[in-house]
């Protein structure tokens, strides 16, 4: 009769052990999922966005939010780096498909405005003439927020990013301080 136990015993400490490899396996494959399809989970390595976000700080985008609309000025987003697709970035989207942006002075203009864009975000006081720069349709210029100190859309080979290499908004960051940023 305890021969029949052990047996039994063994078997349920086997299938134990298959019940936790099934919740393991699904688990990571719930991960893989969620990051392919959904977020966009990264930390960055220079300060060519401070203050917004500091070099170290993990940063979570939302691919979701560009399934359903267009990237707008303003906001913060993963895209392919044009120059090399497998180097992802992080900058502020800046012109739009169709415009014409202007830095003078440091300050941007968009379509010849007299009024230079708001950007309040910027770290300090950006030097520097450049453009004009013809944004082509399906495409964005991206700049960082430390404009004095950042690789973007002014000096890349190819200047535009274009919308499908846009990867996600990021919504905020954590690691060495949790802020929402949108």
């Amino acid at each position: 009769m305890s021969d029949n136990k052990e047996q039994k015993q063994k078997g349920g400490a086997g299938r134990e052990i298959l019940s936790w490899i099934k919740t393991i396996v699904l688990a990571v494959l719930i991960a893989i999922a969620i990051n392919s399809f959904v977020i966009v989970n990264a930390t960055v390595p220079t300060g060519s966005m401070e203050n917004t976000i500091m070099p170290g700080d993990r940063i979570i985008a939302l691919r979701l939010t560009y399934y359903f609309s267009h990237p707008e000025r303003g906001d913060i987003a993963v895209f392919k780096y044009p120059d090399d697709e497998s180097i992802l970035y992080v900058k502020r989207v800046i012109g739009l498909p169709g415009e014409t942006v202007e830095i003078r002075d440091g300050k941007v203009y968009i379509n010849g405005s007299e009024e230079p864009l708001n950007d309040d975000f910027v770290k300090e006081t950006p030097v520097g003439d450049y453009g004009p720069y013809e944004v082509p349709e399906g495409c964005y210029f991206m700049m960082g927020d430390n404009r004095n100190d950042s690789l973007d859309s002014r000096f890349w080979v190819n200047k535009y990013v274009e919308e499908d290499k846009i990867l996600g908004k990021v919504y905020f960051k954590y690691y060495k301080g949790f802020e929402f940023l949108d």
